[in-house]
């Protein structure tokens, strides 16, 4: 049984080469070791990094005989950048080669080290970055201020009628028969809007790995409002409502692709935090580093946690080569 992928549909990963030699492969390395500094942006604010990490059944990381990780190389591919609704110069400014650099020390620090040749190559990591565009909450949107409207109103009408009417006269009164209709169009609207708000949430909690619960798509809620569930699937609704700076890795068997044409997907680890507060730039190697961690192995679940105290600070990039169209 292969590990499923919901980043193949929603991060369009066909756009994963059938043959290799169609996109550039960035073989680089990256110098200086890591280094811990005080006082991570994010901290100040308690923000919750979210981190979901999948491996295929059958890889597994040998290790030394010291109970280390055996070095794996790997090589980059540009997955791109997924901008959000609203212009962020944090995130917008960055290049490829700026995020590649970021997080290529957190995956030194796991034993994934840069690739030289494509014959040694073990991964393909294809690197996508972004914004996701929260769904708007309901007393917000349009249709449910005009189902608040179309109520008052009908409310003003019955009574208004009611203060016309003669005695024994049991008719709705005028008007009051087309305000019911307003109201009933009106909460139909309001059902639309939901149901479009569920489908949003389901998407981005399967970009971010949140469907990973269950709670999300499960019957997009109902059923769960007597039990305990409710709190926690409420706080995962909240997490993904709000807009989310994002990363997916997804790492790929290299040889598989180069010799054979064959997409095998090896391991993915989806990461995110709040994007109100937060820099991109400032937060990505913090956010990159405590999630490193969950680097080719299974999370078994979504983990929320508050970003660590600390950052991590990367030396100057050397990039070894660029491989072209051939």
């Amino acid at each position: 049984m292969s590990m499923k992928s919901p980043m193949e549909i929603h991060l369009q990963a066909t756009r994963v080469p059938r043959r290799l030699h169609r996109v550039v492969g960035l073989f680089v390395c990256f110098g200086a070791p890591l280094v811990i500094q005080p006082a991570a942006h994010a901290e100040e604010y308690g923000d919750i990094t979210a981190v979901s990490s999948m491996v295929r059944f059958d890889y597994v990381r040998a290790k030394l005989a010291n109970g280390a990780y055996a070095p794996e190389t790997y090589a980059f591919g540009e997955g791109g950048l997924y901008g959000g609704p609203m212009g962020d110069t944090s995130i917008d400014r960055l290049k490829f080669l700026d995020v590649a650099k970021t997080i290529a020390a957190p995956l030194a620090g796991q034993s994934y080290v840069p690739a030289r040749d494509p014959k040694e190559t073990k991964l393909l990591i294809m690197v996508y970055w972004g914004t996701t565009a929260g769904a708007s909450g309901a007393p917000s949107s349009a249709g449910y201020q005009n189902a608040q409207s179309a109520a008052s109103n009908l409310a003003i009408v019955k009574e208004m009628a009611r203060a016309a009417k003669r005695p024994g006269d049991l008719s709705k009164g005028p008007g009051v028969t087309d305000a019911e209709n307003v109201l009933a169009d009106a909460v139909q609207m309001v059902e639309l809007e939901n149901k479009l708000r569920d489908q949003t949430n389901l998407q981005t909690a399967r970009l971010l790995g949140y469907n990973r619960t269950g709670l999300v798509e499960t019957d997009y809620g109902r059923g769960l409002d007597m039990t305990a569930l409710r709190f926690r699937r409420r706080e995962l609704i909240d997490d993904i409502e709000d807009d989310r700076y994002f990363v997916v890795l997804l790492a790929y068997d290299f040889q598989q692709l180069w010799k054979q044409k064959k997409r095998v997907l090896l391991w993915e680890t989806r990461y995110s935090i709040r994007q109100r507060h937060n820099d991109f730039d400032k937060v990505l190697a913090d956010m990159t580093h405590y999630a490193s961690k969950y680097f080719g192995q299974d999370s078994h679940g979504l983990i929320r946690k508050p970003l660590p105290e600390g950052h991590v600070t990367v030396g100057e990039t050397k990039v070894i080569e660029i491989v072209p169209g051939k």
